[in-house]
């Protein structure tokens, strides 16, 4: 896909990070997009090319993603490092400001940002995520983190990965499963199609965590223009979760996408609207 240049930057532990960088959008605050734990900065790809030109749009690979260095240490593919890795991304961007696109692990990453560093937010979107993440998503997400594999063709790979996945986007044909396949998976020079991030992001995910409560996290994003999109059969995000957020932050806008599970493209009619919705009033003038 074209309509974009690659940026690199460094991580406090001496990674090099790769991000895409689709220019435009010139006097705007830029848009920086942080995929979810298995995707990559190709998993925004048709979102920032319908929003490049007016706006200048970042998508990062997180460490261990991408074209991203691996981490030396698994025990850093954790949120607080992925925050403190696009700290350092902002701080060689110059960016002040700037609005956050998060799906999933990404959209805690956003909250997380929000905490420590609200001001700079113009902005924020939490894809298909919240304060409350559910059993029944986590544990489907641990059963096939971490799990190498590999196919002769994409075509294969967009079978398993169908096969897989298939409740999550129920009316996707093939062509759709051949998009989503090229945007998580990488050509090895061998010739096999593989999943494209470090198979160590899962060893963090074995060992148990503490109950955090993250609605402090979440609250830190009121008074910052906010949408919440969530897929309708989502098992990551309830229905009740969604709604209490948007209890608790009444300026939070939140749309659902129908027949979607966890997470949203956000190419979809209904996350495509909200997201034009977000940035008219990211571009609102404040009042004095």
């Amino acid at each position: 896909m074209s309509g974009y240049g690659d940026g690199w930057w460094t991580s406090a532990d001496g990674l090099r990070l790769h991000y895409r960088d689709y220019g435009g959008g010139e006097g705007r605050p830029p848009i920086l997009c942080i995929p979810g734990l298995t995707r990559n900065a190709r998993d925004f790809e048709g979102v920032a090319s319908r929003l490049a030109g007016q706006w200048r749009v970042i998508c990062v690979d997180l460490r261990g993603r991408g074209e991203s260095e691996a981490a030396k240490d698994p025990a850093t593919y954790n949120p607080l490092v992925y925050l403190q890795d696009v700290q350092a991304l902002i701080a060689a961007l110059g960016a002040d400001r700037l609005v956050v696109f998060g799906t999933s692990l990404g959209g805690l990453v956003a909250m997380l940002l929000a905490a420590v560093d609200k001001a700079r937010l113009a902005g924020v979107l939490l894809n298909d995520v919240g304060p409350v993440l559910e059993e029944a998503g986590l544990d489907h997400i641990r059963a096939y983190v971490g799990k190498s594999q590999n196919w002769p063709t994409w075509v294969h790979a967009a079978r398993a990965l169908c096969e897989a996945q298939r409740e999550r986007y129920p009316d996707w044909e093939l062509d759709d499963w051949l998009v989503f396949a090229k945007r998580v998976c990488r050509l090895t020079p061998q010739g096999r199609i593989v999943l494209d991030y470090d198979m160590r992001i899962a060893e963090p995910l074995k060992v148990p965590a503490p109950a955090v409560d993250l609605w402090p996290t979440f609250m830190a994003l009121s008074g910052v223009p906010a949408l919440l999109v969530r897929g309708e059969l989502s098992d990551l995000l309830s229905d009740a979760s969604a709604a209490r957020m948007a209890s608790e932050l009444p300026d939070l806008e939140v749309a659902v996408v129908p027949r979607v599970g966890h997470a949203p493209t956000l190419e979809e009619p209904a996350a495509a609207a909200a997201i034009d919705r977000l940035l008219v009033r990211v571009l609102r003038p404040t009042a004095a």
